[in-house]
């Protein structure tokens, strides 16, 4: 979801705080283009001051101030305190996560708004996804944007394959070396594994055709092959779920999920396909692990009586839990554990998740109509949220609540280690963009800030700054590709109007792909932990890392 496509519907906001609402319905080209015009001569007047400044100093914190004072920051898609969703840069579905050392890694759906002729969004067909969004985060509030995977299409590793949804992932160490495995449905035709040498990519397909087909035994009358789901057990063997789909007249007993168990090599299938009997299937295969047992989770259908509430107690689209002593079943109804998110956030679709243990506390991922309903859309495009449970002694897990606010802070960030400028909380405005040959290559990998105009801003949440306050801070930054990049970005801590730590002025950024160092003295004072703001102003520049020195 890139600030182009989302141009019809963002307040864009002026270098002078002028605000120029761009939604254009009913707008000839010709004001377009003049509103665009009046944008652009507003930004290039803070452009040309901060041009002028020089870095750094107590004497020029006035000048600073009174181009920052004409700024007005850019709104936020979502609450300032807000956990989630987890990014609004795009829109992330079907949410997957992967433990891997000290990170959970976060891969959804690549929802992206589709068009009609006029221009008009439309409802969502999901038709042309290829890609799958990644994210991670090592204290569970600030997410590093680590771009789209380019899984399927022409463009994409599998071309065999039109579409890449409901991704699941998995790593093993193999040969001495740890590999990753991301698995992928092909719409509802098949599944795909693309491997990699680390979790961000790049992927590429071992396989060059379909791990589960309707060729493979036990799948032919599966309506719907995909939503994967994969467990690596204690023992070594991983196990891989799927499948969905309501055979006419099956609404209470679809037969439509299936269990296999997967080769050593994680891109084969050991025997056949064990058929999953859960009641009232629909789609979102999920699994996890706890005291000894299996937890088969899936997403209830559409077509729930009153007979199958009164047996089992879900209704419909809800995601549903059944428990195993065996990693392929069979399986019996435990419990429910989440609700619709509509019947909480509004906004009513499928319900998919995933579940997942990181640090000693149980997650679950999930996805909402949040983001777009904040934009004024509301055509089926969907974010990723994360809420925390207990899981029970005696394996149970009750309805989580879902919620906006989140979860705690686990670890902060160290304000004196080199930061990834797309590592954050929340954002206004910005977007990422590849920062070096290999993700502009494969779409993940290394992600920059970039598309900054004035008054765009980013929140890192929980900054350690330690007992000695910082004298002096750093930032990475590179031309766009705009003869006139240049600008300034204010540091302050707490809020958006909080103190002022110092400014940094980017000037003469001269064209090219390299990254360069611009340093800034610091005028305020910092101890222990804050919450950083970044507030730029200027355009026409990309940001990479930045970090602060004692």
């Amino acid at each position: 979801m890139q600030k182009n496509v989302l141009y019809k519907y963002l307040t864009i906001v002026t270098a002078a705080g002028a605000v120029l609402l761009c939604s254009c319905n009913g707008n000839t080209k010709g004001q377009q283009e003049e509103q665009k015009e009046q944008i652009r001569e507003k930004t290039e007047a803070i452009t040309v001051k901060s041009e002028e400044m020089e870095t750094t100093a107590e004497s020029d914190k006035e000048d600073y101030m009174s181009v920052f004072e004409e700024l007005t920051v850019t709104k936020s898609l979502k609450g300032i305190e807000d956990t989630n969703p987890l990014m609004t840069q795009r829109f992330g579905a079907d949410p997957y996560a992967m433990v891997y050392g000290d990170r959970v890694y976060l891969y959804m759906t690549a929802d992206a708004f589709e068009y009609d002729a006029s221009g008009e969004v439309i409802e969502n067909t999901y038709g042309k996804i290829n890609q799958i969004n990644v994210i991670s985060t090592a204290d569970m509030v600030n997410f590093t944007d680590h771009g789209s995977i380019r899984a399927a299409s022409n463009l994409g590793s599998a071309k065999w394959a039109r579409n890449s949804w409901a991704p699941a992932a998995a790593w093993k160490e193999i040969d001495g070396k740890p590999q990753f495995f991301l698995y992928f449905a092909d719409a509802g035709g098949g599944i795909g594994v693309l491997r990699a040498d680390s979790p961000t990519g790049p992927f590429t397909d071992p396989l060059g055709e379909a791990l589960i087909s309707r060729q493979t035994p036990n799948c032919a009358d599966v309506l719907w092959l995909f939503d994967p789901a994969v467990l690596m057990d204690d023992d070594g063997k991983a196990y891989i779920y799927f499948g969905g789909g309501v055979p006419e007249g099956k609404a209470a007993d679809p037969g439509t999920g299936r269990v296999a168990e997967l080769g050593e090599d994680m891109i084969s299938i050991v025997g056949e396909p064990v058929t999953v009997d859960a009641p009232y299937l629909f789609e979102d295969s999920g699994i996890h692990k706890a005291g000894g047992k299996y937890y088969y989770t899936y997403c209830s259908n559409w077509q729930v009586d009153e007979a199958g509430t009164e047996q089992y107690g879900f209704y419909n689209g809800e995601i549903v839990s059944m428990v195993s002593e065996n990693p392929m079943g069979p399986f019996t109804y435990h419990e429910t554990i989440l609700k619709n998110p509509g019947s909480v956030f509004g906004l009513s679709g499928n319900n998919h998740h995933c579940v997942f243990q990181f640090r000693d506390r149980w997650y679950i991922a999930y996805h909402t109509r949040v983001l777009e309903q904040a934009m004024g859309v509301e055509k089926g495009y969907r974010c990723t949220h994360i809420d925390e449970f207990v899981m029970q002694e005696d394996g149970s897990i009750g309805t989580i609540h879902q919620t906006l606010k989140g979860r705690e802070q686990l670890k902060y960030v160290d304000a004196y280690e080199r930061n990834r400028a797309v590592n954050f909380a929340v954002m206004g405005g910005v977007d990422t963009v590849p920062a070096d040959s290999t993700s502009s290559y494969y779409g993940s990998g290394n992600m920059a800030l970039g598309d900054i105009q004035s008054g765009d801003f980013v929140k890192t949440a929980g900054v350690d700054f330690g007992s000695t306050s910082p004298v002096s801070f750093e930032m990475t930054f590179r031309n766009q590709g705009d003869l006139k990049a240049s600008g300034a970005v204010e540091i302050r801590i707490d809020s958006e109007e909080g103190e002022i730590l110092g400014y940094l002025s980017v000037s003469d950024l001269q064209e090219g792909r390299e990254f360069t160092e611009y340093t800034a003295e610091l005028s305020g004072r910092a101890q222990g932990v804050h919450d950083l703001y970044f507030i730029f102003a200027g355009e026409g520049y990309e940001i990479e890392e930045w970090q602060f020195f004692k």
